[in-house]
């Protein structure tokens, strides 16, 4: 399956910059692309099998309503510290363990922290151990990791 989607990919690249489509300029296209994949199509997917990858990224775009609306909800609570006479924030760096398998679901919870304001991730380690500066005690990131879990693992 791999060697035919990168066979396309590379003949639909092919015909984007060559733009000519004379019978042997398409010959020789079609040639190509099939020399290119045969060498290749392993770097481009790997050993991915697709039914599991086509899970993942719709449970990906299931995620991210919920992530846009911890954003804009994080937004609020920010712009009200901020302006508080009071200026209720009380900043921390914590060390948590996440129990997160891929490196893809570590660079997911890493990037979500850092992507809802007031927190920021100073380190996410391969190990699942991550560093995260916030600027309110106590938040955490739980439901955050819950939900890139069942991501990650397809439950």
């Amino acid at each position: 399956m791999s060697f035919v989607l990168t066979a396309i990919i590379m003949f639909a690249f092919w015909l984007l910059l060559s733009g000519e489509f004379t019978p042997i300029l398409l010959g020789s296209g079609i040639v190509s692309s099939l020399l290119v994949a045969y060498i290749s199509h392993d770097l481009l997917f790997g050993n991915a099998r697709f039914g599991v990858l086509a899970g993942r990224f719709w449970r990906f775009l299931l995620y991210l309503p919920w992530l846009f609306k911890e954003i804009v909800v994080a937004n609020f609570d920010l712009v009200y510290r901020t302006l508080h006479p009071k200026m209720p924030i009380d900043p921390e760096v914590r060390n948590f363990q996440a129990d997160l398998n891929t490196d893809m679901g570590i660079s997911m919870l890493a990037n979500s922290i850092t992507l809802t304001p007031g927190t920021v991730t100073m380190e996410a380690k391969s190990d699942g151990s991550f560093t995260v500066h916030s600027l309110v005690r106590g938040s955490d990131a739980e439901d955050m990791e819950r939900r890139i879990k069942r991501i990650e693992r397809g439950a």
